[in-house]
């Protein structure tokens, strides 16, 4: 299989953009930009990510107790650039609030997930992270898609409201 083409392929999915966190212990902040988040079930409420096996944040992640999705805010592609490579402090001169079980909640965000870890699967070169969601907040920033190895911002295509037209 050709992989280039098949990553280019899975592209053509837009998704919102994503930074998962935790604390190492006491102390360390950990986030890394994912768009593999993804909704499991509204009853109980669980979200599932996943983070490659050789990823040097995935002890961080077995260890710790929850973890946050910050899905970023439109002028936040920055955060994302910064969150997907390897940094010594990605953290630095990032305003954060600390949420349950003390994973960062980055300010600015279009909306958050407070989770509790619940499950771990594996699947290919990658652990699956099921979380429940302990709470939530959404904010009216719009969000930030990524489609084709690009940063976006959506618009609705329909006009009217959803369910129809009221006539």
């Amino acid at each position: 299989m050709d992989l280039k083409a098949y990553r280019r392929t899975l592209g053509c999915f837009a998704t919102g953009v994503s930074i998962i966190t935790t604390r190492r212990g006491d102390k360390e902040c950990v986030g890394l930009t994912v768009n593999s988040f993804n909704s499991v079930s509204l009853d109980p409420p669980l979200v599932l990510w996943s983070l490659s096996l050789y990823s040097q944040s995935l002890p961080a992640f077995q260890e710790s107790s929850h973890f946050a999705v910050n899905i970023l805010a439109s002028d936040q592609a920055h955060l994302s650039e910064r969150f997907a490579r390897t940094s010594a402090n990605k953290f630095e001169n990032v305003s954060v609030t600390m949420g349950a079980g003390g994973a960062p909640l980055i300010e600015g965000c279009a909306a958050y997930l407070e989770c509790r870890q619940e499950f771990r699967h594996y699947g290919g070169d990658h652990i699956i992270f099921i979380g429940r969601v302990v709470n939530f907040v959404q904010t009216d920033r719009e969000p930030l898609i990524y489609c084709k190895g690009e940063y976006m911002t959506g618009k609705p295509l329909r006009q009217e409201p959803p369910g129809g037209s009221a006539k």
